[in-house]
């Protein structure tokens, strides 16, 4: 088959599909959010998710559209080990949990950056704020590529068409539906991907003769020997260290991503937080698991089966094999799990987006204003937000994936350093967290091969164009920043009269659950000292040639 064979040849099974799952989307939305009254009920649903609901939720939004389109194009154009990158990111929500989002839940926090507000003052909180704006856009960039990417597929329409029809439209989605409808379209949405991501694999790897087809996510065992015979390096784990210990600084980017840490603050409990938890790590890692072995199946076809696609086409690579190898109604249902998975992760960006807009910036520097003009707000930032990221698609990077790893990087430079070292070091403060943020900041962007092309860390297109080898320098920089500024500053007599010790220390055994004040607790100068000289050998580390 050619490269303009692929999509399908009967739009209206693709166009059946995805009118009705954006009709149950629309229900569940308004039904779910038509009570929202407050800034609470539009961001956290009240704080009333229950367990289960709440865990696929997480899962559905984390998961994303690179799920069935970008990870896969990248095995299959670069044989990346994305085995080892999704071990990294499965640890995302329970160590969300676990670092800081019980601790900062008793805040009744909507966001991270509100507790970067109440820790380190308002002028760091709209800092990081921005750069998290940026964060979630750079998110839904890669989701609405694949959007259009599946638009295009299922109706034979140019990109830009198909950006322009299916953007807005999930726009006036997520817009309507508020938090409560994103959580529990989630949900659906969540079983919906799995269902229609292993289901048709197992189907796939059936007509390819794999006798393990009836559990995708692992047993293609039998289909080894083939494919090695073809490309014996395929599982060889052919990178160097250095490029294994980069993707750490996806986990620590993670941390610092708002729209999954405001899935914490919507549950109905810390319990049922701990509960759902559990839930995501297994929901995640079964797709995940599938995700790996699609791109596997997606090699296997190429170089043992005949199958050509082009590199044009290695975002397609999900819906090409379905295409292929099962009837062309069983691809429209893929599509429609996929545009699910765009619309979920959107949600979540974009509700990420509002919150910081309306309730981290415009509300903390208006306070007076009314709730009712705060949820006007909040909509209207959510739909601007969902705007900016369709223009940014119109020219989108190779690989959908590339901005939402990249995210990931800024994430963790920007964001997660302050959370992480504010919940647990008292002597963390405004000034060490402002230079942390902006030096650290500026330093990821500078090293991207995107905004200053002629300006790389290494020079290697993989690790640059992913963000790892930018975010294994600016990550430790970011933290040395924090600590060692935050350390010497408190030291400095004009500089320390400024700060709010007394409140900020208050602050920290608080969020704890402590009930007293202990000068003792989270306030090692020993502990802090170790984590410099460790992130300093990393940034040394991450400076000299990779060696790939």
């Amino acid at each position: 088959m050619g490269e303009e064979a692929w999509q399908l040849s009967n739009p209206m099974l693709g166009i059946g599909a995805i009118v009705a799952t954006f009709i149950l989307f629309y229900v569940v939305g308004y039904i779910s959010n038509r009570k929202s009254s407050s800034v609470t009920d539009l961001y956290v649903a009240g704080s009333s998710i229950g367990p289960l609901t709440n865990g696929l939720a997480m899962a559905s939004t984390y998961m994303s559209l690179a799920t069935f389109l970008g990870i896969t194009a990248l095995i299959l154009q670069l044989q990346v080990p994305f085995i080892m990158l999704w071990i990294q990111l499965i640890l995302s929500i329970p160590l969300i949990t676990i670092i800081y989002g019980t601790s900062l839940r008793r805040m009744g926090a909507f966001s991270p950056t509100h507790f970067i507000r109440e820790r380190y003052g308002l002028s760091a909180s709209i800092i990081a704020a921005l750069f998290m704006i940026l964060v979630s856009l750079m998110y839904a960039l890669g989701q609405m590529i694949g959007i259009a990417l599946a638009f295009e597929t299922v109706l034979g329409i140019p990109y830009m068409t198909g950006l322009i029809v299916g953007g807005l439209v999930i726009v006036g989605y997520v817009t309507l539906g508020g938090m409560a409808g994103a959580s529990n379209n989630a949900a659906i949405q969540m079983v919906i991907i799995a269902l229609m991501f292993i289901v048709p694999l197992g189907a796939i790897m059936k007509a390819m003769g794999g006798s393990g087809w009836f559990f995708p996510p692992l047993l293609y065992s039998d289909m080894v020997p083939a494919m090695l015979e073809a490309m014996p390096n395929f599982f060889d784990y052919q990178f160097s260290p250095k490029w294994y210990v980069s993707l750490i600084g996806l986990t620590i980017g993670s941390l610092g991503l708002p729209h999954l840490a405001m899935r914490i603050y919507t549950a109905s409990s810390l319990k049922s937080a701990r509960t759902a938890m559990v839930w995501f790590a297994f929901i995640i890692g079964l797709v995940f698991s599938a995700t790996y072995a699609m791109g596997f199946v997606g090699v296997y076809a190429t170089e043992t089966q005949g199958v050509a696609i082009s590199a044009a086409d290695a975002d397609k690579l999900t819906l090409i094999l379905n295409l292929v190898y099962n009837p062309e109604w069983v691809t429209a249902l893929v599509i429609a799990g996929a545009i699910s998975a765009g619309l979920s992760t959107l949600s979540g960006n974009l509700l990420a987006i509002g919150a910081l807009l309306s309730q981290d910036i415009v509300s903390v520097l208006k306070p007076d204003l009314k709730v009712r003009t705060r949820v006007k707000l909040g909509y209207a930032a959510i739909f601007t937000g969902g705007i900016i990221s369709i223009l940014l698609a119109i020219n989108p990077p190779a690989f959908l994936v590339v901005s939402i790893l990249w995210a990931f990087g800024l994430a963790g430079v920007t964001n997660a350093p302050l959370i992480i070292v504010g919940v647990w070091w008292k002597e963390a403060n405004k000034f060490g967290a402002i230079a942390a943020s902006v030096i650290g900041g500026a330093l990821y962007i500078v090293v991207s091969p995107f905004v200053f092309p002629s300006i790389v860390l290494t020079g290697h297109s993989v690790t640059d164009g992913m963000g790892l080898s930018g975010a294994m320098l600016a990550i430790p920089v970011s933290f040395i920043l924090l600590i060692v500024v935050s350390y010497l500053t408190n030291r400095m007599p004009k500089l320390s009269a400024m700060l709010t010790a007394k409140e900020d220390h208050a602050l920290i055994e608080r969020i704890h659950g402590w009930k007293d004040v202990h000068p003792g607790r989270y306030n090692s100068t020993i502990g802090a000292a170790i984590t410099v000289v460790f992130f300093t050998v990393i940034a040394v580390w991450a400076v000299m040639p990779w060696n790939m």
